[in-house]
C-alpha cells in the first residue's frame, strides 16, 4: 500500500535541504494515497490556495508536492485543517482522524508540518 506521511518539525532548520526520507524523526502518521489523491482531486481549488515549500522554506509552491517533500508552514494550516475536516466528514476515516489530530497539535505548537509524498 502506497501511502503520504506527515509529521511535526520541532525544530525547523531554515535553510535546509529536506530531501531525507524520516518519518521516525517526524513521529509521522500515515494516510494511504488512494484517499488522499481523493482528498487532492476533490479540494484542487482549496490546496491551490494553501501556500507551502518544497523541500526548503527558499521554494515556495502552493498545495502538496505529490511525490516529494512538502513543508507546511503555521499559516497555511488552518486551510489544511478545514480541508481534512471536510474531507473526513465525507469518508470517516481513522487515518484522517489522526491526521487532524496531527495538524491540530501543529497549530497549537505553531510548528511547521512536513508531508512526505508517494
Amino acid at each position: 500500500m502506497t501511502k503520504h506521511e506527515f509529521g511535526i518539525i520541532d525544530f525547523l532548520i531554515k535553510d535546509k535541504w529536506y530531501v531525507e526520507y524520516e518519518p521516525e524523526e517526524y513521529n509521522c502518521t500515515s494516510v494511504n494515497d488512494d484517499l488522499l489523491d481523493e482528498i487532492i482531486n476533490k479540494y484542487v481549488e482549496e490546496f491551490t490556495n494553501m501556500k507551502t515549500y518544497a523541500h526548503i522554506l527558499t521554494n515556495p509552491m502552493w498545495g502538496l508536492n505529490y511525490c516529494g517533500i512538502t513543508l507546511i508552514p503555521p499559516e497555511s494550516l488552518g486551510k489544511f485543517c478545514n480541508i481534512i475536516t471536510d474531507a473526513n466528514n465525507r469518508y470517516q476515516s481513522q487515518e484522517l482522524k489522526l491526521l487532524l489530530k496531527k495538524i491540530s497539535e501543529a497549530i497549537k505548537e505553531k510548528k511547521y508540518l512536513i508531508h512526505y509524498g508517494i
